[in-house]
């Protein structure tokens, strides 16, 4: 007999990590599943959330004729107020690297300018950026410098599940950044916001699992809780080596985010003594900025309130050739998952 799906109540499955975000649009999944589930990105895209004064700072840097900034290749694209790191680079003071280590290889090769390398992530990343810090405050080179947007998961995802007007029904929690803090990190989704969540890996299989695991509890064939379906990755506790160079590296502070604005103790930023590494004390930079409104819908979907092809500039005016907004930058970003591997038709 077939199920009646005409008066069944949307199902709203939210994900907050970049591969995941990939892995769903890249396998079809959400072409698979009943027209009444709705699988949405939320800010699990570094680069998509990074503050348009952030941007600014480092395009204010190249105005010093001894600075060279090192950056992601996926950074540079992405406007702040007016326009962009590639608009504003010349051909030697900005210079794409894949790693940390990158940038203190290239602070090494040309000492007689200031490197200052953009440190944009979560708390993935955040470990490595903690290492290469405290290594390059011990042992040199004393011409490299850090400017940090690094964000916490914690913060955001209550923000986001605190605001009515999202009303998730289950969160697909972030793997990697789970890896690092440990499965427990996680488990106030459900115990504070009474929703279910799980942690699953990044193969197509695994994120099907982990979407009908949240089916299950959501529609009542399984009590609501928190489960970890991604054991050979991710611990209760995470990678403690890992926990402990942030926890010496960095301390918690305030954080600006693209289209959402202040989060309370989402950012992380050097504290004590490694502060002297600090870009935006060594340059004075603000966090201050005019922001230009845009027709890009890139708030709405960071936050899970739109999926990409309910944004009208979507595929249209706005696609990777032409981006408006960095959620259609980054290979993580929502918009770009979606315009690579969405039906033509947009219409889920």
């Amino acid at each position: 007999m077939k199920m009646n799906l005409e008066n069944k109540k949307t199902i709203r499955i939210m994900e907050v990590c970049g591969t995941h975000t990939q892995a769903i649009s890249k396998s079809g999944l959400r072409y698979i599943l009943p027209d009444y589930v709705k699988l949405l990105s939320g800010p699990g895209c570094p680069v998509c959330v990074t503050h348009e004064a952030y941007i600014d700072g480092a395009i204010n840097l190249l105005s010093h004729d001894n600075v060279i900034l090192a950056t992601f290749g996926d950074m540079l694209k992405v406007k702040g107020a007016f326009s962009s790191l590639s608009e504003k680079k010349s051909k030697d003071n900005v210079i794409t690297v894949y790693s940390p280590e990158d940038a203190v290889t290239l602070a090494r090769k040309r000492p007689e300018k200031k490197v200052v390398f953009l440190a944009v992530g979560f708390e993935t990343t955040a470990p490595i950026i903690a290492a290469t810090i405290k290594d390059v405050y011990e042992n040199g080179p004393e011409n490299l410098f850090f400017l940090t947007a690094l964000k916490r998961m914690d913060p955001i995802l209550r923000f986001i599940l605190s605001d009515d007007r999202n009303k998730i029904d289950g969160l697909i929690c972030p793997g990697h950044v789970a890896s690092v803090l440990g499965g427990d990190a996680f488990r106030f989704v459900t115990e504070e916001f009474q929703i279910p969540a799980v942690i699953c890996g990044f193969e197509a299989e695994n994120v099907k699992k982990g979407v009908y695991n949240l089916l299950d509890q959501i529609e009542g064939r399984s009590s609501v809780s928190f489960i970890n379906l991604y054991r050979g990755c991710v611990s209760k506790s995470g990678n403690k080596l890992a926990k402990a160079f942030m926890g010496e590296i960095f301390q918690r502070e305030d954080g600006y985010w693209r289209g959402i604005g202040k989060v309370s103790n989402s950012a992380l930023v050097l504290k004590g003594k490694y502060k002297r590494l600090d870009a935006k004390n060594e340059f004075n930079i603000s966090e201050e900025t005019k922001v230009r409104p845009s027709p890009c819908q890139c708030s709405e979907i960071i936050l899970g309130l739109k999926a990409p092809y309910e944004c009208k500039q979507f595929g249209i005016y706005c696609t990777p050739e032409n981006p408006m907004g960095p959620c259609m930058i980054s290979s993580e970003g929502a918009c770009s998952a979606h315009y690579k591997y969405g039906r033509v038709s947009f219409d889920k």
